[in-house]
């Protein structure tokens, strides 16, 4: 990457020669440009245009909206601020409430990376090699590029259509736009595996269309964002109350919190074998953000069920375990689909038993019981991975601190 340091021999020559011979033209320009803007208006349509101005001033009213502005006029107290449905003011950021969702924000933000930061020389090289990988192995870096390239999109329009404006509590919305800009670097990250490599890049973000087993979780998780994207949406009912609540299900446990844990786990299994290091690094640090992702969402889903108990009725827990289920057996047709043979030290046997660990995991954490009785992990250093703030590499030779503009290494 060049800095400023960084010319050629005949950059000390022609530069000094090109900033005298374009000033002038470009400075006439200018005067030119502002003198035509100038004759637009005379003096008293100017006049005119700023008395208009002054009288608009004069009519802002503090006290008109007085239905949106109820409840805002005195400074926010702790007990004024709630989950959802709050009528405190947004604008207001402290005092913390949820001191964890603060917390959250702040970690994000020191864990900051950008998909160029890594050099993905390795991967091109052995991606274009005639012999580097099998086809088995091709397939799955292409059918988790397909898949990931686009549900990361579907996560960051929820959150910025639909769950930032409704969760009504300024220190969580604070970690969603955090959340917002990582899966925008994640799909760059994607985009940027994709366009190193040299695939058919309409083939691979179209995937999620045209591949039977990505296109069914893309439209699982789209079910549940449908009703509350709708910009008229408004919560404030059992019912719209608990259409909230589901989506924040669907998109942070099952989505989040199982669609992405086979792929991650096929992709990080061949950097442990040397193989699209620069690929699978890149995954490593998107996993660990969707790691801090996950237990915000379901921090954000249990704060919500102990505010509003009335919610997580018997029904809506049957609910919640039944999206768990389904989203689990997607994942595991899934595996199926980009698994047909062993591969990587796993098959898809072993990958069902590992998604069955996961799904009771996210049950757990949401206060329900397990529906895999002895499922175990058949990864065990995936679990370093998953739930990190410091974690020790995948050859566990030294710790890593996860900081801005750290780099991991495979050696």
């Amino acid at each position: 990457m060049l800095n400023w340091d960084d010319y050629n021999e005949s950059d000390k020559v022609q530069k000094p020669q090109k900033i005298q011979e374009t000033q002038p033209v470009i400075a006439e320009e200018k005067v030119e440009a502002v003198e035509e803007n100038i004759s637009e208006y005379s003096p008293v349509e100017a006049g005119d245009r700023a008395k208009q101005a002054q009288e608009a001033i004069d009519k802002l009213d503090t006290r008109q909206g007085e239905e949106e502005l109820e409840g805002l006029a005195g400074r926010v107290q702790v007990d004024d601020k709630a989950m959802i449905n709050c009528r405190a003011d947004l604008n207001q950021l402290v005092p913390f409430k949820y001191d964890w969702a603060w917390q959250k924000y702040l970690d994000g933000s020191a864990n900051h990376w950008m998909p160029q930061e890594i050099n993905m020389t390795a991967d091109v090289a052995l991606w274009k090699s005639q012999d580097g990988l099998t086809a088995d192995e091709r397939m799955i870096v292409m059918r988790n590029l397909g898949f990931f390239s686009t549900a990361d999109s579907l996560v960051a329009n929820n959150l910025v259509l639909a769950i930032y404006r409704l969760i009504t509590n300024p220190e969580c919305r604070q970690y969603i736009l955090r959340q917002s800009f990582e899966e925008a670097i994640h799909t760059h990250a994607y985009q940027y595996c994709i366009e190193s490599l040299g695939m058919d890049e309409g083939e691979i973000f179209n995937m999620y269309r045209e591949i039977p087993s990505v296109a069914k979780k893309a439209s699982w998780g789209l079910k549940y964002t449908k009703e509350i994207s709708d910009p008229g949406f408004t919560t404030g009912t059992d019912e719209t109350d608990k259409l909230l609540l589901k989506n924040l299900i669907a998109f942070y446990c099952v989505l989040e919190g199982i669609f992405f844990y086979c792929g991650f786990t096929q992709i990080l299994s061949m950097g442990r074998r040397n193989k699209m290091t620069g690929t699978a690094e890149q995954f490593q640090y998107i996993l660990r953000d969707e790691s801090m992702h996950l237990n915000f969402g379901i921090d954000m889903i249990n704060q919500i069920k102990i505010e509003n108990p009335h919610l997580w009725d018997d029904q809506m827990r049957h609910e919640a375990a039944q999206m768990i289920l389904e989203g689990t057996e997607l994942e595991i047709q899934y595996a199926r689909d980009t698994m047909p043979r062993g591969i990587l030290g796993m098959n898809a046997g072993m990958m069902e038993e590992y998604l069955q660990f996961i799904a009771n995991r996210r049950l757990v954490q949401i206060g329900l019981e397990e529906e895999f009785e002895g499922a175990t992990n058949p990864f065990p250093w995936m679990s370093e991975i998953m739930d990190l703030r410091k974690e020790k590499n995948f050859f566990e030779t030294r710790v890593i601190e996860y900081q801005t503009g750290g780099a991991l290494t495979w050696d």
